[in-house]
């Protein structure tokens, strides 16, 4: 998978020291280098004799062209003195990629009264000619390079352009069409390619039968893998050895058909003609995958899986996302609900050793293939939702955290919320579905911030508010 690349483009303007430019341009590479983050960085060194954005308007060429070859997810314009805002606007229309805007805080002007940088005005200057430009951009509050909302803002940055990258190359696998009773799994093919550039990727349920039959009767490495991978992980003293083979030759077909097509995510019509196809359930494959970060999600939920990519990559796809339904409120805490599915939330979630492998407990054929038990909960988990109707879609942001309920069957975890009333309400009116991903972290700025780079996408936050957000990248809290 090709890591993240960040274009490093800081600017200086001619009337102000060039020295002090340089080194804030050291200092700033040093300090971004020093967060940790899994991405490459391509600068201008070699560009011209500073490697610095700095020139009139004739360079903005040269340098958005090295930056293309690049093949940068972002650039980052960091303000090394006041900048040369026309070149910095030319650069990022010419890019076409997320912007982020910042500049060091400006020290104490010299004893004799003289200023090195005046890098504050700057930034107002080019925040302006962006917007003449048309070029959407994210700011970060003017201050130190060492005080923490630039390493917030900055982090937050990278994840939100990279759920921006994952989203413009979407392509989803599609296997069959959605249960015939499930019209709220409704979707339009069309408008999502026209709109947002998502392809949809579709086979049949005769495609990926004949694909499981054929791995099942084989002895590829990849077979092996999966059935050694199952009878590690899992107790699955309750299904036969044939059962755990077909398991696993289904996830291993899923999986291929994903790579040969390029799909980074799956919507299957997971019952109920499959199970009379295959005699299994495919959740335990949907799992497995998920937690190899291609996400499944069930009933052919279409923005289900949109939403499940957003999320990962909003996590610079360090954690894996859990698919669910929305099921009832906690019996006692009316602030409490119960994400649950039959059975495919990753396996590296559970609270026991060894999650059980078993029969479906709901339809009558009772097929073998769900992961059961419950999964962990946590302080700061990410409940969203990206769905849409009559041309309008919204991505709904809520933060909920794991707390202790009465067992039940399946894959499921408790959670609490802020308001559940005002969840309920929210979802209920709008243009959702009783479908949510949910993910152990706090994705939430990272993908409200990615909506100001997807035209036609509007972030929904219910808690955290809009202004809350906003509140958190300008520092608050720190």
């Amino acid at each position: 998978m090709k890591k993240f690349k960040l274009g490093y483009a800081p600017t200086r303007r001619f009337v102000f020291s060039a020295e002090d430019a340089l080194r804030y341009k050291a200092a700033i590479r040093q300090k971004m280098e020093s967060f940790g983050l899994d991405i490459d960085i391509a600068d201008l060194e070699g560009l011209n004799s500073e490697g610095l954005l700095y020139d009139d308007h004739m360079n903005a060429e040269l340098i958005a062209a090295h930056l293309k070859k690049e093949e940068i997810d972002a650039v980052f314009f960091p303000h090394c003195n006041f900048g040369t805002e026309d070149t910095v606007a030319r650069v990022g229309k010419a890019l076409g990629k997320p912007v982020l805007l910042w500049g060091p805080r400006d020290e104490a002007p010299l004893e004799d009264g003289m200023r090195l940088r005046d890098t504050q005005c700057g930034l107002f200057a080019t925040g302006k000619v962006l917007r003449r430009f048309n070029v959407p951009f994210t700011y970060i509050t003017n201050s130190r390079v060492d005080d923490p909302v630039f390493e917030r803002g900055f982090t937050n940055f990278v994840a939100a352009a990279n759920v921006v990258r994952k989203f413009r190359s979407l392509r989803i696998l599609q296997i069959g069409p959605r249960p015939h009773s499930f019209w709220s799994m409704m979707c339009n093919e069309g408008e999502l390619l026209e709109r947002f550039g998502i392809e949809l990727h579709p086979i049949t349920l005769i495609d990926i039968q004949n694909a499981s039959k054929r791995i099942e009767k084989g002895n590829s490495p990849e077979l092996a893998a999966a059935i050694d991978y199952i009878k590690a992980k899992l107790d699955w003293s309750k299904v036969t050895e044939d059962d755990v083979r077909r398991i696993a030759a289904l996830k291993v077909a899923m999986r291929q058909y994903a790579d040969r097509s390029g799909s980074s995510a799956i919507a299957i019509q997971c019952w109920s003609s499959l199970q009379d196809a295959m005699g299994i359930m495919p959740c335990l494959a949907n799992a497995i995958l998920t937690d190899e970060q291609i996400p499944v999600t069930c009933e052919t939920d279409i923005h289900g899986a949109i939403t499940s990519i957003m999320v990962q990559a909003a996590t610079m796809n360090t954690a894996p996302t859990f698919f669910a339904d929305l099921t009832i409120r906690h019996p006692e805490n009316p602030n409490g609900e119960l994400l649950f599915h039959c059975g495919n939330f990753p396996v590296s979630l559970s609270v026991e050793d060894k999650p059980k492998l078993r029969k479906h407990f709901l339809f009558d054929a009772h097929a073998p293939g769900t992961h059961e038990g419950e999964i962990k909960g946590s302080e700061q988990m990410t409940i969203a939702r990206f769905d849409g109707d009559h041309g309008e879609y919204r991505l709904f942001l809520g933060k909920a955290r794991g707390i202790q309920g009465p067992y039940t069957r399946g894959s499921y975890v408790w959670v609490e919320v802020n308001d559940w009333p005002l969840w309920e309400e929210t979802l209920v009116k709008g243009p959702y579905v009783h479908h949510a991903v949910g993910i152990h972290a706090n994705a939430i700025p990272a993908l409200y911030e990615a909506c100001n780079y997807i035209p036609g996408l509007t972030p929904d936050p219910v808690d955290p508010s809009e202004k809350e957000i906003q509140a958190w990248l300008r520092g608050a809290g720190l």
